[in-house]
């Protein structure tokens, strides 16, 4: 690819995105921060997502230039209030990548992916202190990520500080054992819903995904779209 086309596309946009909001810009754009902008960045990543699984590269090319578009927005305001801007964002991210990838762009050596990994976490530590505890680095599993992805990454985190809560055979016995506490609920009795044990179950099935190298979110969003496609097939047939 040619630098020069790039740079330059890269600065206009960030130019687009200055007269948006300046003084003659657009009186929506004028009104949006942080708040606002965050929501139409999470819709856009998901957008990416549907585009990669069911589009095609013109809208993969599409999608990810608006989510491209939310990330410079949010950077201009930073801008504008004098805390960093694009370049800020830009140089940090590539500082980062090249501290964190020394097999690469260092003298380190790795035997396959998983080192890389083990790596990776080891020096995330070292840039925090090296204090920082599993708990804590667990708490900064982003709360926004949809659940059974963040359940995902919480497990893959602990496995890695070393904790990995149940055996796969106890696994199975949670999940065998909350099946039947579920298939024992009797609304008829006045029981309460088995929230819980429903809550451990979804958990512990993303263990089990985890545990066969799958991705329980992945999956259920496979699942999701092969019912959309089921009901269309069956309107066909009416």
């Amino acid at each position: 690819m040619n630098k020069k086309p790039l740079s330059e596309a890269i600065i206009a946009l960030q130019d687009l995105v200055a007269s948006l909001r300046g003084p003659e810009g657009c009186p929506w754009d004028l009104k949006q921060n942080e708040d606002t902008i965050k929501m139409y960045l999470m819709e856009e990543a998901y957008e990416v997502l549907d585009a990669i699984e069911e589009g095609t590269p013109d809208d993969v090319c599409q999608e990810l230039g608006d989510l491209l578009f939310q990330i410079l927005f949010l950077a201009r305001l930073a801008e504008e209030r004098g805390e960093f801007d694009l370049a800020d964002v830009l140089e940090k991210i590539t500082q980062k990548m090249i501290h964190r990838h020394p097999h690469v762009f260092g003298p380190a050596k790795v035997k396959g992916a998983d080192e890389v990994s083990a790596n990776w976490e080891r020096i995330k530590r070292e840039e925090k202190g090296g204090q920082e505890s599993l708990s804590t680095r667990l708490e900064g599993v982003p709360g926004n990520l949809p659940a059974l992805l963040r359940a995902h990454r919480l497990q893959e985190r602990a496995s890695k500080g070393g904790v990995d809560e149940h055996g796969p055979e106890e696994v199975w016995a949670r999940v065998t054992g909350n099946i039947q506490e579920i298939r024992g609920y009797s609304p008829d009795k006045g029981d309460a819903p088995p929230a819980e044990n429903l809550g451990e179950l979804l958990f512990d099935l993303v263990k089990v995904a985890r545990a066969w190298g799958l991705n329980a979110e992945h999956l259920l969003r496979g699942a999701n779209n092969d019912f959309i496609e089921g009901l269309k097939e069956k309107e066909k047939k009416t």
